[in-house]
């Protein structure tokens, strides 16, 4: 839904796929809906809700042949049952995926960057503690520092965003995190210094969700 996160998340799937041709790449169908209602706004404060459209997207992407779909926006997630029994399509869960990374990882405490609605629904949370993985979040003061920033991005402000994330990103790591879960798809844009600095450090949503495509291609391949 977020422009920059869907081409950084063609870019990842691209990246990651094992492939010496073009022919040997993964054939996508991409639907870059920026139109869409925002999450946050409907989840928190009653704004219109999202879920028409998404709905609306999801068939035009089973319509035009799409046998996997994938939302490269995680708190989109919270309506993801519902848009999972509205398709014959398989989709990949993208919260699930982060948090089976996270126990693949034998994380057992890690940070949680992410927008409002995102937290304020347990999303990750609640899929983590299943796993018996610890998860801490910023403070209310950070959390509305860093929300101001993924506004800030969105709109063209790079490095204003940067530097609302930086007491957020170093109050995790002063809790002595074991990873940091970056919980909304444009975060790894914002962080991208940081991810390049310390790539040990961080569980970038939308590369999660890439490998889990390529991993559901092969195998489809496989059969």
């Amino acid at each position: 839904m977020g422009p920059s996160a869907t081409v950084d998340f063609m870019h990842k799937i691209v990246e990651f796929t094992q492939a010496n041709s073009d022919q040997q790449h993964i054939p996508l169908l991409v639907a870059s809906m920026p139109d869409i209602p925002d999450r946050s706004h409907c989840l928190l404060r009653g704004g219109l809700s999202p879920l028409p459209a998404l709905l609306s997207r999801l068939k035009l992407l089973e319509d035009a042949g799409s046998t996997c779909i994938v939302i490269p926006c995680n708190t989109a997630h919270f309506w993801f049952e519902q848009l999972q029994a509205a398709t014959s399509a398989q989709m990949l869960n993208l919260i699930d995926a982060v948090a089976a990374c996270a126990l693949e990882k034998r994380l057992s405490k890690v940070g949680l960057l992410s927008t409002d609605a995102t937290i304020a629904t347990r999303l990750y949370q609640t899929a983590l503690e299943k796993r018996g993985i610890e998860c801490i979040v910023p403070p209310d003061d950070l959390q509305k520092a860093m929300m101001e920033g993924i506004y800030l991005y969105k709109s063209g402000h790079l490095q204003e965003a940067q530097s609302l994330f930086k007491e957020p990103y170093l109050y995790l790591q002063r809790r002595q995190v074991e990873a940091i879960i970056l919980g909304c798809t444009e975060i790894p844009l914002i962080l991208s210094h940081e991810i390049a600095k310390q790539p040990h450090l961080f569980l970038d949503s939308n590369e999660v969700l890439a490998r889990a495509v390529i991993r559901w291609y092969e195998q489809q391949s496989n059969c």
